[in-house]
């Protein structure tokens, strides 16, 4: 009888009608046992040769990253291109753009949820991977500038035997390592408490024995109770508070690296609402370029549906405008002062040597972002794709503008100096994004890469 009716209420949802003032955020009418089949089945089935060619690939330019960092290692800080001059250039730029890369999976799983943002349920798991991921790149290069790394682990407050002998408490070295970790922490325990229904899921159906037991240890006895589910949603809510000032917290911390300084260029209190704006905008954009890849490799279509990739497109577009004033009340500011070196930082970052990055970025990071105000440009998936690539380059070009132009001329013009990175950095550089691609890509063979169990909660969103 339970199965007849069952049935009978799917057969009622493939015919209810549509809402005239919402759209449906699920395509294709699906039935519960239809989400179920289609993310599993991603799981279950054998990967593609293009899957198998971009991991090979990415694994490969990940090995010569790792490659070009043990050569850094092992024979010292002098295989780059750093000078008295300009101390930090390649490794913080990568540093604090993949640390922006990851605000976006918490802005969507935390802030999001906490705003009852329907829409965030088919992109959450994978802006959530994504910023796990982001964060694990992020934290290569502040550990290959301690300069000995296997002793990294000095900065944690353990009990020891040095007696007095700590770490400096005013470098911000140390400050990066706590916002990363803190990060780090609650995203991992926020990506793997939305798991758990869904791994309970595939634990149930899945025929492969290793992935079996997999789920099984990792789903934690899940037995889908109504008191399991109570409980998981409180844990979730209460996660979701502890994880949304960090999404404000931790980009401010770095932004501390700079704007604590007396370097002109630096010295300047907006630094951190800007560079939280900037980090979300990088992360959205980021986000969106997975998303598109995904839902056409994948087949994701119905889920990853052009309203997600627009919502998407109006947040990418806000924190874009948002950019965009902070560079404009920055040059204000600086002129503002009268202060002599302040505005000379200015003059010589859009009219100097390194001129061409600093255009690159105004581009990419104040002009492109302004073709989301057309709804054209917002429902049109290759130019998304196209922008949000576009965005990324001009993001990247942010830090490495506001680093090495507030460092490459000095106060005396005695100790001016030009800095070019050297192959060993850019392999580095390259190899972070490789290894990004690689986690990415196992991620999404390994977990469901679509929320089950929220997509579900949305199925009749704009059903009648």
């Amino acid at each position: 009888m339970s199965v007849a009716l069952k049935h009978e209420g799917e057969h009622e949802a493939h015919h209810q009608e549509l809402s005239p003032l919402r759209r449906p955020l699920i395509e294709g009418r699906k039935t519960y046992g239809d989400v179920t089949t289609d993310i599993c089945s991603l799981m279950e089935r054998k990967p593609g040769g293009l899957w198998w060619a971009a991991f090979i690939t990415s694994l490969t330019i990940f090995l010569a990253g790792a490659i070009a960092t043990t050569y850094t290692v092992t024979t010292g800080i002098g295989t780059w291109g750093l000078n008295k001059t300009v101390g930090w250039a390649f490794d913080i730029t990568n540093f604090v753009f993949w640390i922006g890369i990851g605000h976006a999976g918490t802005f969507i799983s935390a802030i999001l949820f906490l705003f009852n943002q329907k829409w965030r349920t088919s992109v959450n798991r994978s802006a959530e991977a994504m910023t796990l991921i982001a964060v694990m790149c992020a934290g290569i290069f502040p550990i290959i500038h301690m300069g000995r790394p296997w002793l990294f682990y000095w900065v944690l407050p353990y009990p020891n035997q040095r007696g007095s002998l700590w770490v400096n408490f005013r470098s911000p070295l140390l400050w990066d390592f706590f916002a990363i970790s803190t990060y780090f922490i609650i995203s991992a325990v926020f990506w793997y408490l939305g798991l758990v229904p869904d791994l309970a899921t595939a634990r149930d159906r899945i025929r492969s024995k290793w992935r079996h037991a997999l789920y099984r240890v990792m789903s934690l006895g899940w037995n889908g109770s109504n008191r399991t589910w109570s409980r998981y949603e409180t844990v979730y809510l209460i996660l979701a508070a502890l994880a949304t000032p960090l999404v404000l917290s931790v980009h401010s911390i770095v932004s501390f690296d700079f704007a604590t300084s007396v370097i002109p260029g630096w010295h300047s209190t907006i630094f951190p609402p800007y560079f939280v704006a900037g980090a979300v905008f990088s992360g959205f954009a980021m986000v969106m370029t997975l998303m598109i890849l995904v839902r056409k490799l994948m087949k994701l279509e119905a889920y990853i549906t052009p309203q997600h990739l627009e919502n998407m497109c109006k947040v990418t577009l806000l924190t874009g405008s948002i950019v965009t004033v902070a560079y404009l009340t920055e040059a204000f500011i600086g002129f503002y002062s009268g202060n002599p070196n302040e505005m000379f930082v200015i003059i010589n970052r859009a009219m100097g040597p390194y001129s061409w990055a600093y255009w690159t970025m105004v581009t990419c990071n104040a002009i492109v972002p302004q073709f989301f105000w057309f709804k054209k440009a917002r429902t049109s998936i290759p130019m998304i794709f196209v922008l949000s690539i576009l965005i990324n380059v001009g993001m990247w070009f942010e830090r490495f503008v506001i680093i090495v132009t507030s460092l490459h001329r000095d106060f005396l013009p005695s100790s001016w100096a030009m800095y070019t990175p050297t192959v060993t950095e850019i392999v580095i550089m390259l190899g972070s994004f490789g290894l990004f691609f690689t986690l990415f890509l196992l991620f999404l063979r390994i977990f469901p890469v679509i929320s089950m169990n929220e997509v579900k909660g949305v199925l009749h969103y704009a059903r009648d």
